[in-house]
């Protein structure tokens, strides 16, 4: 492979200390999409109206069975 020559020659010093400054850039990347609700509230939510479900059955049972006992 053919070597690059650089317009800049690297230059190390014989006697001290040698500094680098790491100078931070920013970085582009893509924007990341969060949800609106998390996955935790999602199942409480299913829950609840799994709950909620069930005791409008019971109720609807529950009034079906009162009924035919005043009818008698």
């Amino acid at each position: 492979m053919p070597e690059v020559k650089s317009m800049f020659r690297e230059v190390l010093p014989k006697q001290g200390q040698l500094s680098v400054e790491d100078v931070p850039t920013m970085v582009l990347c893509k924007p990341k999409l969060l949800p609106l609700k998390s996955v935790t509230l999602e199942k409480l939510e299913k829950m609840q109206q799994e709950a909620q479900e069930i005791i409008r059955q019971q109720e609807l049972a529950l009034k079906e069975q009162q009924q035919p006992e005043r009818t008698e």
